[in-house]
């Protein structure tokens, strides 16, 4: 108690004397900011001294610092120690850890795929394999960061894990060596049909753009001359490799993109020094509501520069840039707002306000995490002009040249998919057929998976069932090439049907230029009674 006491007493001299000397160095700064820096500590010093339980100053002091970001915008944020050390990881590409991706089914953490080479898939565990223990306690109920948490860890340290698999009458332990895992920014790259290339990229840490550089060259080889750069659900991350993104498609010295803040050094404009980029290549890119922060970099720029059609649903509109400042002598940092950023055309994309990221503590750990579809207002978007004329707009997200909506699953695939339905039948269908090989759904499989569904409660009409087939069977079609040829396999079924990569493909199959994607765009929404821009 008298360490604890004499640790506050240091804390609240240090802020008095620091409240003190702001206030009288800064009289000129706006409402006084810094003046009531005593009313904070004197607060502090009385929760400490009269509140009803211990308090921990630690906690008071975060806590404080935490509500004082709170009121400047979603993506100001105060990082703890974990929080800090996740945020490095996402934007290095690297941690230790075992090298599995995971979700929550039935409320148990449950393999969605291991990371090839990893040690998790040097020792066997499978796509579908059930984590029932971890170090010996039970997983049941963790949500995913809490599973995160306990399989992460310092390189050469060890964790054990007991699996669940079906099938299999024993559960089986695991003592598995953690390593340095890389997560791709590219987790697949293929040639979609003669001639056009498939990128999907996933995020922005530190080697997006080498990694997108190594795709282009690879689907290059394999007679590519086209492209689609899938963003989908492309939360952003590193402003810079997002520049080097846009830079492999563009002439040197264009402008790419450029900041403007209030803090110095916060002014800067970003070009593209790329000696040999892919100039001749008709490209689409993909967008939806959850496209955000640097990937929508990446769409605007090509957009301005006309070098690329966007095709989808109008993108997050997250046009701010933030800076991290670790906070000395504690394994924390600060992430704050410092700039907002401007595509080419001198349009900003931010929206006015975030009512899904309003009003509510923000505990995300990954760098930009948008909801699953972008908010609306009522202000008119300002119209803004294309390097050739074309109309784009501002101040709320990218609105793509070529309006595609993705279909919405009916109900009863959609109750399907969200308990993850396909992905165990796949599981269980693999490990009862050791052999299995991927390959058109057939009828012995689809009354398999119909009982499948009847044994798990799931209600459904002869009717319901027979007019959601196609779907249903793609769903398995999926989950099966997952389980037996890997996450790329899986996204080429998953693509099929997929309309807005399909209108891609359709696009880039007649152009023969990067300017006839605009010719061919304009066609296709005038036949479907679409606008396009």
């Amino acid at each position: 108690m008298i360490r604890r006491n004499l640790g506050l007493a240091a804390l609240l001299v240090t802020l008095f004397t620091i409240g003190w000397w702001v206030g009288r160095s800064s009289a000129t700064a706006p409402d006084d900011l810094y003046a009531n820096v005593d009313s904070f500590v004197e607060v502090l010093q009385k929760v400490e001294q009269a509140y009803v339980d211990p308090v921990e100053p630690r906690k008071l002091i975060e806590g404080g610092i935490k509500g004082m970001l709170h009121d400047l915008d979603p993506y100001s944020q105060y990082l703890d120690e974990r929080s800090w050390e996740n945020l490095k990881a996402t934007t290095q590409g690297s941690f230790g850890g075992i090298g599995i991706s995971v979700a929550v089914r039935d409320n148990y953490p449950t393999v969605i795929s291991p990371i090839e080479g990893s040690p998790a898939w040097t020792l066997g565990i499978r796509p579908g394999d059930v984590i029932v223990k971890i170090d010996g306690a039970s997983s049941a109920g963790l949500a995913v960061d809490e599973v995160a948490n306990r399989l992460r860890g310092p390189v050469n340290t060890k964790v054990q894990i007991t699996v669940h698999r079906e099938g299999e009458k024993d559960d089986q332990d695991y003592t598995v060596e953690r390593k340095i895992i890389v997560t791709k920014a590219v987790p697949y790259a293929f040639m979609a049909e003669a001639h056009t290339g498939y990128i999907r990229l996933a995020n922005f840490s530190e080697n997006s753009g080498a990694e997108v550089r190594a795709a282009m060259d690879k689907l290059r080889a394999a007679g590519a001359n086209r492209l689609v750069l899938d963003l989908r659900a492309n939360p952003g991350g590193l402003l810079d490799q997002a520049v080097d993104v846009v830079e492999q498609l563009v002439k040197p010295n264009t402008l790419v993109v450029y900041t403007r803040g209030r803090g110095k050094g916060q002014d800067n404009r970003y070009y593209s020094s790329e000696r040999h980029p892919q100039l001749d290549w008709p490209v689409v890119v993909l967008v939806d509501p959850a496209t955000a922060s640097a990937s929508e970099i990446v769409a605007g720029a090509l957009q301005d520069l006309d070098r690329a059609l966007v095709v989808g649903e109008t993108s997050f509109g997250k046009g701010s840039v933030q800076s991290v400042f670790p906070l000395r002598g504690r394994n924390a940092a600060l992430k704050l707002t410092t700039a907002k950023y401007y595509t080419p055309s001198g349009r900003s994309i931010h929206r006015a306000s975030h009512p899904e990221l309003a009003g509510g503590e923000d505990d995300s750990d990954e760098e930009d995490t948008p909801p699953a579809t972008a908010p609306t207002d009522s202000t008119p978007p300002k119209a803004y002009r294309t390097s050739t004329g074309r109309v784009v707009y501002g101040g709320g997200g990218i609105v793509p040249d070529l309006k595609v909506v993705q279909d919405s699953l009916p109900p009863l695939t959609r109750r399907v998919e969200t308990r993850g339905l396909p992905f165990r039948f796949a599981n269980r269908w693999v490990n009862t057929h050791p052999n299995a090989k991927l390959g058109p759904v057939d009828e012995p499989m689809r009354r398999d998976f119909q009982s499948f569904l009847t044994a798990e409660k799931v209600e459904f009409t002869p009717v319901e069932l027979a007019a959601q087939q196609p779907l249903l069977d793609r769903a398995v079609r999926r989950e099966l090439a997952r389980r037996i040829s890997g996450d790329a396999a899986a996204a080429r079924v998953a693509l099929d049907g997929d309309p807005v990569y399909e209108q891609a493909l359709d696009i880039l199959a007649r152009a023969r230029t990067p300017r006839e994607v605009f010719t061919f765009a304009a066609a296709n929404g005038a036949k479907s009674g679409v606008a396009t821009h």
